[in-house]
């Protein structure tokens, strides 16, 4: 692994406070939950948190030379990644049942930049500095459902002010990975190429909504 990235597994360790921020109202503080949450929910709730624990694993598998346990990992989230992209499927059921069919942008356009990542990390797996860059690059995508529901409910911030938010630290985070890897004549590709399809998502997005 890159010296540079050795922590990146303690670093997404972030992520569980986050999705623990931005799904508390909804979801944690109904626990025990009785009938307010869905089978279905539970569900997606328990394969998202899978999938969250393999990508914090899997670097640091690699960190600490465990290689044949991070190939093994890394079989097993190809099972684990189908179910959580099947998991968005009653989502969307429900939202063109009950909700502005606009509102199916943000399943159908996180779930489009979660497979276009990752099968580009599966694709280039044998390269481990791409591979590693598009499986961050799914990471960010991750924000999304975040701090979307952070802005709103922690803070009073309008959908349109959290959505920027939200764009504004993925750009920020991407420009920073992309600094640093030019100054290290590393091969960012990976990382131009998320900002692009960031920004398609985003324009989509102002189509849509503004």
């Amino acid at each position: 692994m890159e010296k540079k990235y050795r922590y990146l597994g303690y670093v997404l360790l972030l992520l569980f406070p986050l999705i623990f921020a931005g799904f508390y109202q909804t979801y944690f503080r109904n626990f025990p939950f009785a009938d307010r949450i869905t089978y279905f929910e539970h569900l997606h709730a328990s394969i998202a948190t899978v999938w969250v624990l393999l990508l914090v694993v899997q670097p640091i598998l690699i960190r600490n030379k465990n290689y044949r346990l991070h190939k093994k990992m890394g079989r097993f989230s190809y099972f684990v990644f189908t179910l959580l992209i099947l998991s968005f499927v009653p989502q969307i059921i429900k939202v063109v049942k009950t909700e502005p069919l606009e509102n199916l942008f943000f399943p159908l356009a996180d779930t489009c930049l979660l497979l276009t990542f990752y099968l580009l990390a599966i694709y280039y797996r044998r390269n481990i500095a791409k591979h590693m860059r598009y499986m961050i690059a799914g990471a960010l995508v991750l924000l999304g459902p975040t701090v979307g529901r952070i802005g709103p409910i922690l803070f009073g911030w309008s959908g349109l002010l959290t959505q920027n938010i939200q764009y504004g630290i993925i750009y920020g985070i991407l420009i920073g990975l992309l600094i640093y890897d030019a100054k290290k004549l590393k091969n960012n590709k990976p990382y131009v190429l998320a900002a692009v399809l960031f920004m398609l998502h985003q324009l989509v997005f102002y189509i849509m909504f503004l």
